[in-house]
């Protein structure tokens, strides 16, 4: 098999993209220890089920807005209970699964900690953007992660993290 050696200007494109992904990360992950004594995936985790009906969310779908395994929404998730910010009820359609719940504790959380988040995103990444390279970034991304949810999909790549051991509640 021959391989399909990126061009200099690919190669660039993305060096820049994991340089400028992990600085990013970097940086929210500071911010947010600092502010929150947590990281982004775990702010992430209240973010999201703050913006849920009910602030309420299976596990599987959470996982699946996150990205992410759910082993590692499982670990933190626990480590989010134990503070108090969230709380695992039944799945009422199946008793094998489980709902993540925000509770008021972290639902007060996020309210404190997210002006903070925004004005870091904002300074570290919108800020240096036109709005129209704003609407390039979104497009962009959406097909990437759209082509990788449709390869899963048709068996032609990797699964993805949130399909992993799945079950219809957790």
């Amino acid at each position: 098999m021959t391989t399909r050696w990126l061009t200099p200007q690919e190669q660039r494109a993305w060096r820049a993209y994991i340089g400028a992904t992990l600085l990013l990360e970097d940086t929210l992950d500071r911010q947010l220890q600092q502010e929150a004594g947590m990281p982004h995936m775990y702010y992430s985790i209240l973010a999201n089920l703050s913006e849920a009906p009910e602030r309420r969310l299976r596990m599987t779908d959470l996982a699946e807005r996150l990205k992410i395994t759910r082993s590692r929404l499982t670990y933190a998730v626990t480590r989010l209970e134990k503070d108090g910010l969230v709380r695992r009820e039944e799945c009422p359609r199946d008793k094998r699964g489980s709902v993540a719940a925000l509770t008021d504790e972290g639902m007060t959380t996020v309210e404190r900690v997210a002006p903070g988040h925004v004005a870091t995103v904002r300074a570290t990444l919108f800020d240096h953007l036109t709005p129209q390279q704003v609407g390039q970034l979104e497009e962009i991304f959406t097909e990437v992660a759209q082509a990788l949810q449709d390869a899963d999909a048709g068996g032609a790549a990797g699964d993805v993290p949130w399909r992993r051991r799945s079950s219809p509640c957790s």
